[in-house]
């Protein structure tokens, strides 16, 4: 008997099996029943049988071996990212989800080869079949398993990030209040200042993530653009900046008409993002330097600084999420997530601009912002 028809044929057995198996599975299978348990078995046993029908050539048989083709089957593909999902809601880990694979590959066999009276060559092509089958099914489980890993986590993120608002936000009035209402001698002062710089930090770090995750979750930056001057946002950026480091003294330049139409708030974190990294990775000895130019139809924005120069290596991927610097990798401290430059990439695209970054020892480290006037 060929293996797709012992498939069908015996696929009540198989999936016993499977049940049986995934019964084993603990502490996730303990409280699922037996519809849970034996999940998308029998419609990936079909499918896969189903597949095994189809005509199949020797060049479509090594492009399937290495991933590349024939056509999938859609409804095998269905089964099994729906039988990843579930696993993944369920509380099964991925090495329990893929486990029930080997394990349901080696029962068919067994039970086939068992069955066999006079093997023939034609049997060892329909376990190749079966293989390729199982191994697709595998491959696309594993991706929606870990598709909802990722989903999982994002929202997790979102959900911290915007809880830990409340608690920064009451750190902030308490300060504010104590400035306001407590006499406070000079070294009292010097904490409380401490106390908002910290918050400050946090907050960024916070509002960050936030737009991390949003991105991760397939939405794209929302903004509302207004007319403004960006002059005075990025006066506002740089005095902002040195509240939280008063030794430093970035100088601004201005150069034409700096007015336009963008999102004032968003505009803000790209200054203080590119600023912040500019006084992070500055030699204190050099100024940091911020340039506006208004051109005809767009404001060009160039921030520089003299240090350690970007590794050419890393220039392509500087607005990567989640990217450290190589000195932050060695264990200094730091306020950043790796997400500053991240977020103000997303800042610089939803106002349809474009962003470059240059960095060479002699000349220092020029990251310049093109933004039209009307996005």
């Amino acid at each position: 008997m060929r293996l797709s028809e012992f498939i069908v044929l015996r696929a009540d057995q198989i999936v016993d099996e499977w049940e049986q198996f995934a019964e084993t599975l603990t502490p996730a299978a303990d409280t699922l029943n037996r519809t849970q348990l034996r999940d998308h078995a029998r419609s990936i046993l079909m499918a896969a049988a189903r597949d095994m029908n189809t005509r199949q050539s020797a060049s479509e048989q090594a492009a399937k071996a290495k991933g590349e083709g024939p056509e999938k089957t859609p409804s095998l593909d269905e089964a099994a990212a729906s039988h990843g999902e579930l696993r993944h809601t369920v509380g099964f880990d991925l090495v329990q989800m893929t486990s029930e694979f080997r394990h349901l590959r080696a029962c068919v066999i067994r039970l086939w080869v068992n069955s066999l009276e006079s093997p023939e060559l034609a049997y060892f092509q329909d376990m190749i079949r079966f293989n390729e089958a199982i191994d697709e099914a595998l491959a696309e489980s594993t991706a929606a398993y870990a598709e909802q890993v990722n989903r999982s986590r994002d929202i997790f993120l979102a959900i911290l990030g915007h809880d830990l608002r409340a608690p920064l936000q009451a750190v902030n009035m308490s300060t504010e209040m104590l400035l306001r209402k407590a006499q406070l001698d000079d070294n009292g002062l010097n904490l409380v200042g401490n106390i908002k710089n910290g918050a400050r930090h946090m907050g960024v770090m916070v509002s960050d993530l936030l737009e991390f995750v949003r991105s991760r979750l397939g939405s794209s930056l929302p903004i509302e653009p207004k007319p403004m001057n960006l002059a005075d946002a990025a006066q506002a950026a740089i005095d902002e900046a040195c509240a939280g480091q008063p030794d430093y003294h970035p100088k601004l330049h201005i150069h034409g008409d700096t007015q336009g139409q963008w999102d004032r708030g968003r505009i803000d974190q790209l200054l203080q993002n590119l600023i912040g990294n500019a006084l992070q990775h500055g030699q204190n000895s050099q100024a940091v330097t911020l340039t506006l130019n208004g051109m005809a139809d767009t404001v060009v924005l160039s921030m520089h600084n003299y240090g350690t120069p970007i590794p050419p290596a890393a220039i392509g991927t500087v607005f990567d999420p989640l990217v450290r610097s190589a000195s932050e990798e060695l264990g200094s401290a730091s306020t950043s997530l790796g997400l500053g430059l991240f977020i103000v990439k997303e800042v610089v695209d939803a106002h349809r601009g474009t962003i470059e970054v240059t960095s060479t020892e002699a000349d220092g480290t020029t990251f310049t912002v093109m933004l039209p006037r009307q996005p």
